[in-house]
């Protein structure tokens, strides 16, 4: 029997090797040390103490913890619901009226892409302060950021600022690569706009929507330096999330265990969010 044309398939594999020797280097490793270290009791100086599976127990019991990943959740709602609704809709206006300038528009509303996190931070804190422009616009003088009940949705607003541009720049790629064809057709059969969206729209873009979901829940998720400069995870624990908890644990209240096994839980928690929207983008 002959072997299939081109080099062997032993060839193939060095061509990848590099790639897989980094891959292993940056990611499994310190994935698989992070295990390794959730499984102590370790301060990180002095000699740690086997625990086996107590610090993931305390992920469950902590009620801290839990508030911190329910956080997290809630968070999904600003990053990923709210900006793909709002990405969804303002593509379709801009696509659909086919506005002048519009690589200027995708410019601007992907800004917030590329400043640095800690910059925005800083700024919508001034906006949230006291007497910012914020209250100053609602004649108040509420802080928002230290205020209980609004402290966790005004960081998630900052978070809707942030990935509304990016899903918008994603829907228009893909509304760019619709046939014209298929806009006629539905108005030959007499839709309107709305029969249009739902028709044609929505079905064209489920890749970019896809895609979307999975960058904007990860943001979410993941979300670290953010909570870190506008509210250090307060007041009190109302806007703690489990990458600041990462954090809080392993460099401030020296429990590198805990902090291992808060991580190790959160990129399960990623990895699980994203293969269910995954699955559901490909069935649907």
């Amino acid at each position: 029997m002959s072997s299939p044309p081109g080099e062997p398939r032993r060839i193939g594999y060095l061509y990848i090797l590099p790639a897989f020797l980094v891959y292993g280097a940056f990611l499994l490793y310190p994935l698989i040390r992070a295990v390794h270290l959730s499984l102590f009791q370790w301060d990180g100086i002095t000699l740690g103490k086997f625990v086996g599976l107590s610090n993931y127990l305390d992920v469950v019991r902590d009620a801290g913890l839990r508030a911190a990943f329910g956080h997290a959740l809630v968070l999904i709602v600003f990053y990923s619901v709210l900006p793909v609704v709002i990405g969804l809709a303002l593509a379709t206006v801009l696509h659909r009226a086919r506005v002048r300038g519009l690589g200027f528009f995708r410019t601007i509303v992907f800004l917030p892409q590329v400043v640095a996190m800690v910059v925005v931070a800083v700024a919508w804190r001034n906006i949230y302060s006291p007497d910012g422009p914020l209250n100053d616009v609602l004649g108040g003088s509420r802080g928002w950021l230290g205020d209980y009940t609004f402290a966790l949705p005004a960081v998630g607003v900052i978070g809707t600022w942030i990935e509304t541009g990016l899903v918008t720049v994603l829907l228009l790629a893909g509304m760019a690569r619709i046939p014209s064809e298929r806009y006629e057709a539905a108005r030959l059969d007499g839709a309107g706009p709305v029969a249009e969206f739902f028709a044609v729209v929505l079905p064209a873009v489920r890749g970019e929507i896809a895609v979307a979901v999975t960058l904007t829940v990860i943001a979410a998720l993941r979300t670290f330096d953010l909570v870190y400069v506008t509210t250090s995870g307060g007041p009190g624990t109302s806007t703690s999330v489990p990458s600041y908890e990462v954090y809080h644990r392993a460099f401030e209240l020296g429990q590198v265990g805990s902090a291992a096994a808060v991580g190790v839980c959160l990129t399960a928690l990623i990895f699980l969010i994203t293969l269910g929207v995954n699955r559901i983008a490909e069935r649907a």
